[in-house]
């Protein structure tokens, strides 16, 4: 996997699914995009869907120390197969993200700040113009990150939470279930 260099316009943002997303891939999602870039695309991870499993049960050889304690996420539908540590450190009123930290750098920073790592299978990523499409066609909300984005408690609820900030327009749209007909 290619890494992207943290550039221009989206990345530092939330991406959350609109309520009329049908992707099973990213309906009732919430996105952190690391990197946007005009020639290279966009990458990011889905912040709010855990598989329940922690790191020491993808990794059970390694010696993991707190690490090991670390929830994963699904982070998207690209390269479901790999694993990949994030950290994400608040500088003021801004959020940092590094991505592609190596086991032994996740362990360190976990030991120091466990809510600071975070554990991904897969990402989300975009090529050159998609996601720009994409907003255009109205299927994303962009918004800043807030601190509750670290809070493994909130994370679960966060959709809803933030359709429910959007007014009640969005907050019909998202309590409606997938299928009309079991309203």
């Amino acid at each position: 996997m290619r890494e992207f260099p943290k550039s221009l316009g989206l990345a530092g943002s939330l991406l959350i699914a609109h309520p009329n997303l049908l992707d099973p891939n990213f309906r009732r999602t919430v996105l952190y995009i690391s990197a946007n870039d005009p020639q290279d695309g966009s990458f990011g991870f889905v912040i709010n869907r855990t598989t329940e499993k922690t790191v020491a049960d993808f990794l059970p050889e390694q010696d993991l120390g707190v690490l090991g304690e670390t929830p994963v996420f699904i982070g998207g539908p690209v390269s479901g197969d790999q694993l990949t540590f994030a950290s994400f450190t608040w500088e003021d009123d801004e959020i940092e993200c590094r991505t592609h930290l190596a086991i032994d750098e996740a362990r360190e920073i976990a030991v120091a700040d466990f809510s600071a790592v975070r554990a991904f299978i897969g990402y989300a990523g975009w090529s050159k113009g998609q996601l720009e499409a994409e907003l255009a066609q109205k299927a994303w909300l962009v918004q800043k990150p807030d601190r509750d984005l670290l809070d493994l408690e909130k994370c679960k609820e966060m959709w809803p939470t933030i359709m429910r900030e959007h007014g009640p327009w969005f907050r019909l749209l998202a309590a409606a279930p997938d299928d009309p007909s079991k309203n």
